[in-house]
């Protein structure tokens, strides 16, 4: 097994792409030779890697980057397509696929554990070596610690020989050997790096190394050691070798400055970037990084000139870290809802790091004047604004590529329907077949040029490359818009009206942004152009003729909408049939029409219409209105007015405006259609709307007594049977007057919440208003119902007394007569009228009148007839007795008035016409039957 070093990338590149090919060849290779060798084996070769200046961290990473995990990549994949391949086959596959796959969680896992490997492999490369300082001492100084040591005793100057102290070689000795200190520590608190070189992880890396680094230093300069050396030399007097020591190493500054720093670079997210296998982990790491970022920033003196190529650092991190994950799915070989999806997603990420730069220039910007620095321009040049453009440009490649394609397959149909429309118009359907299937092939064989292309490569050779691919695309594609054009012309040459040429334009709009297609085009372009603006001229008129005039004024009025929102939602329907008008356009002309003449001149004559349809102005009119209105629920609910209809007469009436009514209506409107109505205007609608319920119930009820009053003054004889009804509404009347609106504005909407069960959410106060109104409302209606109930009594008792006058002269008629007049009074009585006895007084004063005007008639009927003379010739006057009798019976009937129905027909019959008039006379006049007494003597003598 051959370890690759760093002279070569070239080639482990290269193996790389032929690993990532044949990953079932090259991996198993590895491992059986990783396997074949023995331990002490592998040792051997990386001690010589190492002495021959290799880096085995460099040889494991290509390992794991270029051959494990690709091998492992490929196999999954392949695994997954096979397994749904099997299960699309078979009954149930796609349900037990994804079983399996959900049963598999381990795969996940290894991809992430993989590229944690990965990303220590890499890491372990990246670090910046500090030196390692070992601080040589004296033997002396050593032999002494070791005996102070080895006897138990504390390390002091005691320990060193006392002739020593003033031996100058020694001392001198001694003092070299803490100038040498200073040196070796300066090589460690002097070290710097450029932090616009690397990456973000060496950045991070070097700050820890060196705290660490320093924390060693520290620890030696703390040994017992170097404190007995530092304790002999101020013994001796050699002071200019230590009071200066601390200052000349620079090591607490060193350390204050590396410890500071550490605080922004402890903890800081870049492993969750680095080891991210897919796009929204990226996004999420990058809101990770810059929240802890802007966070330390405010905390930490790290300084901002340095902290921008730290962003720019993990910029380049940012970039490497999508080209890799966007590499493993590659973009032009996944279907195109992937992709989109995808696409989305890496936009995301995009606009995410542009949000979270613009939030990390402006921290900067204030930390630089916090601190006082000297000024310098926040600009961080992102290092993926290539592989961005590029992604944008592989995603409007794919659109357009998809667009075209998709058209294609929606006209040209499938090879089925191809088949059958050709037969069946032309009489040879396959050469039209044939030729429709060929444009897709053309289409695909196109798409096929430019899959293999690696669009990820920004590089200026994978930029040719993609350029000569681009080219054999557009070449086949370009056969491919000549058959459309022809398809096109064709379509609309058939269509028999516009709206058959809009449908057809609407399904071949998405190509028109391809110039030769639209120039094809332009004719029938021009003929429906003309036709939307005869649309756009007819809505035009109609606006016109003003929303009061129109037929949308009546339906609104049905539907209660109020005025001025009805004209708002008229004029925006008619801004709703002009975008679809619009649309049209667009559907004629492609995206983008407003660029051509003709497009220009209708944006033109739809901007000048639509500034017409500006809905504002007449809010503001309104508004203005109603401001200088005084609308407010306020004064008493009660008013007394004369009436001038009534000739001046008191009138009760409701004290409440009916502009509240429209107000809360006009409001509730038009926050519905978006307008910022004014927080006043709200609450004044809202009052409006609370006491809407109770107004419009007191209005209702207030009219409802002045039309039942008004019928009971037309019948003024029932007056006074009315009267108790009446004074129960006129004492609820009083106890009314002192109430004012105010006290019903925090009632809840009784009728309008469930009526009584409401009552039982409000307090007392409002409990006793809305019982109120209901009691006003029952009492008023008990008022209504009793007067009416009146009324039709009244009307019968009438008829009856009117019948009583007319009725046959019989004892039964006229007694059922009464008894009916009887039966009212009762219920009269039963409804506890007031003032009955004084009415039924009079009632029976009427009766009595009735029944003498009736006596007296009969009574001068038999006074006239026992003093009438018998007519000659009468024709009653019969030979035959039993004719006689009859004829006297049928008179007396008459003049009793109980003559049957069919005699009295019979009479009209035999009379005629004429004699109607007499015949009724004879009906009411009694009739005597002359007898003829004969007497006759016999036997006389």
């Amino acid at each position: 097994m051959n370890l690759p070093g760093p002279a070569s990338a070239n080639s482990g590149a290269a193996a790389a792409a032929t690993a990532a090919a044949a990953p079932a060849v090259a991996a198993p290779a590895v491992a059986a030779a990783a396997a074949g060798e023995s331990e002490e084996a592998s040792k051997e070769r990386a001690a010589a890697a190492v002495a021959s200046g290799l880096n085995p961290y460099e040889a494991l990473h290509a390992y794991i980057h270029f051959a494990v995990a690709p091998y492992f990549n490929a196999y999954v994949t392949a695994k997954e397509k096979a397994e749904q391949q099997a299960g699309v086959g078979s009954e149930g596959g796609s349900g037990a696929f994804r079983e399996d796959k959900d049963s598999q969680p381990g795969i996940p896992m290894a991809k992430k554990k993989l590229a944690e490997l990965e990303l220590s492999l890499l890491h372990l490369q990246q670090n910046m070596e500090i030196p390692e300082i070992v601080l040589s001492i004296h033997p002396v100084i050593v032999r002494a610690v070791e005996e102070c040591r080895g006897r138990g005793e504390r390390v002091t100057v005691d320990a060193i020989d006392p002739a020593l102290l003033s031996d100058s070689g020694f001392l001198n000795q001694l003092q070299g050997d803490v100038n040498g200190w200073i040196k070796e520590i300066q090589k460690v608190t002097k070290l710097d790096r450029d932090p616009a070189s690397g990456t973000t992880s060496q950045e991070i890396n070097f700050w820890v190394s060196m705290e660490r680094a320093l924390e060693r230093i520290e620890e030696q300069l703390q040994s017992d050691e170097i404190v007995l050396a530092m304790d002999i030399l101020k013994a001796a007097k050699r002071f200019h070798a230590t009071v200066s020591f601390r200052t000349d190493t620079g090591l607490k500054e060193a350390a204050e400055r590396v410890t500071r720093y550490n605080v922004l670079m402890k903890d800081f997210p870049i492993n969750e970037l680095l080891s991210a296998t897919d796009v929204g982990r990226i996004s999420d790491a990058i809101e990770q990084i810059f929240a802890h970022i802007n966070k330390k920033l405010k905390l930490t003196p790290y300084p901002v000139r340095r902290a921008l190529p730290l962003v720019e650092a993990v910029s380049r991190d940012f970039n490497e870290q999508l080209v890799k994950v966007l590499g493993h799915v590659r973009l032009m070989h996944m279907d195109y809802a992937g992709f989109e999806r995808l696409f989305v997603d890496t936009q995301g990420a995009f606009d995410a790091w542009e949000s979270q730069v613009k939030e990390f220039a402006n921290l900067a910007r204030d930390v630089t004047r916090k601190r006082s620095e000297k000024f310098i321009p926040i600009k961080i040049r992102a290092a993926h604004a290539a592989l961005q453009e590029r992604v944008q440009f592989v995603y409007q490649f794919r659109q357009s590529h998809e667009q075209l394609q998709q058209t294609i397959v929606r006209v040209m149909g499938s090879q089925a329907s191809i088949l059958e429309t050709s037969a069946a118009a032309t009489g040879d359907g396959s050469a039209a077949s044939v030729g429709d299937i060929a444009a897709i092939d053309e289409i695909r064989a196109a798409y096929d040029s430019v899959k293999m292309v690696d669009v990820l490569d920004v590089t200026a050779e994978g930029a040719e490359l993609w350029e000569r691919a681009e080219t054999g695309y557009n070449e086949r594609v370009a056969r491919v818009e000549n058959q459309i054009i022809a398809r096109l012309r064709d379509r609309l040459a058939t269509a028999r009206n516009a709206s058959e040429m809009f449908r057809v334009f609407s399904k071949f709009n998405a190509l028109f942004v391809r110039p030769k297609i639209r120039g094809a085009i332009q004719e029938y372009q021009t003929q429906l152009i003309s036709s939307v603006k005869d649309d756009i001229r007819k809505l035009h008129e109609t606006f016109k003729r003003h929303y009061n005039k129109s037929e949308a004024f009546t339906l609104s009025q049905l539907r209660d909408i109020p005025p001025v929102s009805g004209a708002i939602i008229w004029i925006r329907q008619i801004e709703r049939q002009l975008d679809m008008y619009m649309s049209r356009v667009e559907d004629v002309l492609g995206k983008g029409w407003e660029l051509y003449a003709e497009g220009q001149r209708l944006q033109a004559d739809s901007a000048s219409f639509r500034r017409k349809l500006d809905t504002r102005p007449l809010y503001d009119a309104w508004f203005a209105e109603i401001s200088r209105r005084d609308l407010t629920v306020a004064g008493r609910v009660f008013l007394v007015s004369r009436h001038r209809a009534s000739g001046n007469a008191f009138q009760l009436n409701i004290s409440f405006d009916a502009q509240l009514i429209t107000l809360f209506k006009e409001v509730r409107e038009l926050l519905w259609l978006g307008f910022q109505v004014p927080h006043t205007l709200v609450n004044m609608a809202r009052d409006g709307k609370r006491v809407y319920p109770f107004a419009v119930s007191l209005m209702e009820t207030t009219k409802i007594y002045r039309q039942t009053t008004h019928r009971l003054q037309q019948h003024p004889d029932i007056m006074a049977l009315a009267a108790g009804y009446r004074r129960d509404v006129m004492l609820c009347i009083r106890r009314g007057m002192g109430l004012k609106w105010q006290y019903f504005v925090t009632s809840a909407g009784l009728y309008s919440a469930g009526g009584a069960g409401a009552l039982a959410q409000v307090d007392a106060h409002d409990s006793r208003n809305a019982s109120f109104v209901r009691e006003f409302a029952a009492v008023v209606a008990l008022y209504q119902e009793k007067v009416d109930a009146l009324i039709s009594l009244n009307d019968e008792i009438n008829g009856a007394v009117r019948e009583l006058a007319t009725c046959p002269y019989t004892e039964d008629k006229i007694q059922t007569i009464l008894d009916r007049i009887q039966g009212l009074i009762d219920r009269l009585n039963l409804d506890n009228y007031a003032n009955l006895e004084q009415w039924v007084s009079e009632l029976d004063a009427r009766l009595e009148q009735v029944l003498a005007t009736r006596l007296s008639s009969a009574l001068q009927a038999w006074i006239k007839e026992f003093r009438r003379a018998p007519a000659v010739g009468d024709e009653d006057d019969d030979d035959t007795i039993g004719a006689d009798d009859s004829k006297i019976s049928r008179r007396l009937q008459r003049s009793l008035g109980v003559e049957g129905a069919s005699a009295r027909n019979k009479n009209a019959a035999r009379q005629g016409g004429d004699g109607k008039k007499e015949e009724e006379e004879k009906e009411v006049m009694p009739q005597l039957r002359t007898l003829v007494h004969e007497l006759r003597i016999k036997n006389q003598i």
